[in-house]
């Protein structure tokens, strides 16, 4: 039987005063929240139409809307990060799942088809970031589903480090590193972050 392939945004309605509070605290948060828009749509209408997957988000809070594009919805539930990520991974259909964030502005549709390659032969896949976190993690989700979200170190230098610690004995494929835009200094290495997603949408990446 064949698996679908699922590509999984994970994203909060953005709102003022509501997620991506380090970067408002250091831009903003009217910047912070338009930075919320622009790319959470820009990365949606880029990756959210490709027939080689099926798109989902997957929103905080769970009822929350209305969304952009014609994606599946499903709400993350409680707890902290590790928790919803268990437990979207858990509840989805069968087959490889990628989770990305919206807040990736050098992400492109051939590193997601990259990443469902990989998870043809490795339990899971990450793509690193330069603050120690990363930018995806997909699991291959047979013959049995695996959790690496347990006791992971969020929103810090050693993210990463603990998920890879949790994926001990299972193979793992890497991703090229990418920024996500958390804070001041990431978005200061993208000052035309909003012109990027807008290029890459119009050249189809």
């Amino acid at each position: 039987m064949s698996l679908d392939r699922h590509l999984v945004l994970f994203t909060r309605y953005p709102s003022f005063g509501t997620g991506k509070r380090r970067l408002a605290a250091g831009v903003g948060g009217a910047t912070a929240l338009r930075f919320q828009r622009v790319s959470l749509s820009h990365t949606l209408r880029r990756l959210g139409h490709d027939r080689r997957w099926r798109t989902w988000l997957a929103v905080t809070p769970d009822r929350s809307g209305p969304w952009p594009g014609q994606s599946d919805v499903v709400p993350q539930g409680k707890g902290d990060l590790g928790q919803r990520l268990a437990r979207v991974s858990s509840r989805l259909p069968r087959g490889p799942m990628l989770i990305i964030g919206s807040d990736v502005p050098g992400i492109t549709k051939e590193l997601v088809a990259e990443a469902f390659h990989l998870l043809g032969r490795h339990d899971a896949v990450v793509g690193p970031s330069a603050d120690g976190g990363y930018w995806a993690v997909g699991l291959r989700r047979r013959p049995r589903l695996i959790n690496p979200f347990r006791a992971v170190r969020w929103s810090s230098p050693n993210a990463l480090e603990d998920t890879l610690a949790n994926l001990r004995g299972h193979s793992v494929g890497r991703l090229s590193s990418l920024d996500d835009i958390d804070d001041a200094d990431a978005m200061g290495r993208y000052p035309n972050w909003a012109i990027l997603h807008a290029s890459r949408l119009r050249a189809g990446r």
